[in-house]
């Protein structure tokens, strides 16, 4: 069995002047993605892996999951901007040693492939997490595996 999450990056700032690959998180953006990490960890989901988007705040995002979880990230440009193909062809290369990876990308992309997965429906927003279970020992298997929702969570999961 393998675990894909999905995370969207958190909310980020629109600067003038700034291109969209460089658009910075804004405070709350850098308050919510800590706390969806922590979210995580207190539910004792384990991450081996985490991918991001190269652009600015989709990278911070990362940056901060991985302070939570301790590890370290990389990146690949096909999650910017991405399509449904983009993921799955990121997936399929993926190291059969990694038993659960965090993918950190935009909308509309990471939504509508979340949504290409099982019957479950999501939005995601901002510094949104869904997870899937994946039927398969080998990544390269992503496609023909049987997926299972696991979970949705929000920063709107917790009280003001």
């Amino acid at each position: 069995m393998k675990t894909l999450l999905l995370v969207r990056h958190a909310k980020s700032d629109w600067p003038v002047d700034v291109e969209d690959f460089d658009r910075p998180l804004n405070d709350l953006g850098i308050t919510n993605a800590p706390k969806m990490a922590h979210l995580l960890k207190e539910k004792s989901v384990e991450i081996d892996s985490f991918i991001s988007s190269p652009a600015k705040r989709a990278l911070h995002t990362c940056e901060l999951f991985s302070e939570v979880f301790e590890k370290s990230f990389s990146t690949d440009k096909t999650l910017y901007n991405p399509r449904e193909s983009n993921f799955e062809n990121l997936i399929y290369g993926l190291d059969n040693s990694i038993k659960s990876v965090a993918l950190f990308s935009h909308n509309n992309g990471i939504s509508n492939f979340a949504n290409s997965l099982t019957e479950e429906i999501v939005n995601l927003p901002t510094s949104g997490v869904v997870g899937y279970e994946i039927d398969c020992d080998n990544w390269s298997d992503f496609e023909i595996a049987k997926k299972r929702f696991l979970f949705f969570y929000s920063p709107k999961n917790f009280n003001p």
